[in-house]
């Protein structure tokens, strides 16, 4: 099967090829390679694109493994048809690397990508941000927040938002931007630390073989994965003096998990905006980015051309990454309160404080420091 590098494909003549996008309309319509045409995978199997045959296909999937199918299709059919060696991964990676080696043209992005911050998006991101730190009382004078960086849109943007709070707000505080690395290939890795370094974001990095010691895990990898994320994550923010660590959850995280709960472990429950760690002492678990809604995160990416990891998991990334990634709850949740959100805005909202309103006078039972109560206990 032929194949062609990011690099090669720029040398040749746009009006003499045909490129084809295999990927979601959604991620093709946020950045694709220039010239490139939409035809996405479930499509594609159904049917062959009607193309100009005197002109070779190139063709790009995320990581440049999904498109090897599309490529053998496209060679049955008869056309002349390569695929693009690591997909639109190497793209966004030669396209990064590009960038912060101007850095005038480095300076000028960070600017306009704060801007936005307190200007565009104050109302949807900066000010939901602030209230969460204000309502649960988030930062207190003197802390050091180890501020946990995966290298996702979420955990990026929480380190922006950290830094211009210590810049404009009152309460003086330490920020360390920590990023573990639990064993990412290098192209993922490369990026996370291209894109810290288009947003001005000085990262302190330690390493872990969590991909290694989960790696022969059967069941629930990545549950086992979570854990040790966070044991590793505490440990290492604790060494360097933080008493706080903070996580880039956000609101659709919290009503997922509201709705997992209900539905699949028949309890109320959710993920709480700060928390006390039970295993390191004098350790406290902050999220807050609480109140601000994965859209909007969304929004800020997309305004400012920003491109991040979207799976770092080496068990994930290849699938996840193309759009044909295994379904999870978490993803049914997502499914479902989209569904939700077309029948009302009201909706979402009305999760979110259902577990603000509970009313104790109408619970069958709860529970409480391990104890289980009855209503009957009161009767």
């Amino acid at each position: 099967m032929k194949s062609i590098t990011v690099n090669e494909l720029e040398k040749l003549d746009p009006e003499k090829i045909t490129i084809i996008d295999i990927r979601k309309q959604e991620d093709y319509q946020r950045n694709t390679i220039p010239n490139a045409i939409n035809v996405p995978t479930e499509t594609f199997q159904d049917t062959i694109p009607d193309l100009d045959r005197a002109k070779p296909v190139y063709v790009l999937c995320y990581t440049g493994e999904k498109s090897d199918g599309a490529v053998e299709l496209l060679e049955e059919a008869g056309y002349d048809a390569a695929n693009i060696t690591g997909g639109y991964r190497a793209f966004l990676r030669l396209k990064l690397s590009r960038m912060v080696q101007n850095e005038s043209e480095l300076e000028e992005k960070r600017k306009e990508i704060e801007r936005s911050l307190l200007k565009k998006f104050r109302k949807s991101i900066w000010r939901k941000f602030t209230k969460a730190v204000q309502e649960y009382q988030l930062i207190q004078e003197g802390d050091k927040i180890a501020v946990c960086i995966s290298g996702g849109k979420d955990s990026m943007l929480m380190a922006k938002l950290f830094q211009e709070l210590q810049r404009h707000g009152k309460i003086p505080f330490e920020l360390v931007f920590l990023v573990m690395n639990p064993g990412y290939n290098q192209d993922n890795w490369k990026i996370i630390q291209d894109n810290a370094r288009v947003l001005g974001i000085p990262l302190t990095v330690f390493e872990s073989d969590i991909f290694n010691i989960v790696a022969g895990v059967d069941k629930n990898p990545c549950y086992l994965c979570a854990r040790m994320r966070r044991g590793y994550l505490y440990s290492n923010a604790k060494r360097l003096g933080c008493n706080k660590i903070a996580l880039g959850h956000h609101f659709d995280d919290v009503i997922e998990t509201i709705l997992m709960g209900m539905l699949y472990s028949g309890k109320i429950e959710t993920m709480m905006p700060k928390l006390h760690s039970t295993n390191f002492e004098g350790m406290e678990l902050i999220r807050p980015l609480y109140m601000v809604k994965e859209a909007d995160i969304k929004a800020w990416r997309d305004y400012n051309s920003l491109h991040f990891i979207q799976c770092a998991c080496r068990f994930t990334e290849n699938c996840a990454s193309c759009g044909g990634g295994r379904g999870s709850k978490r993803d049914e949740m997502k499914e479902l309160i989209a569904g939700f959100r077309q029948t009302s805005g009201l909706i979402e909202a009305n999760i979110f404080k259902s577990v603000y309103n509970i009313n104790l006078r109408t619970v069958i039972g709860y529970q409480k420091d391990g104890q289980t109560h009855n209503f009957l206990e009161n009767y």
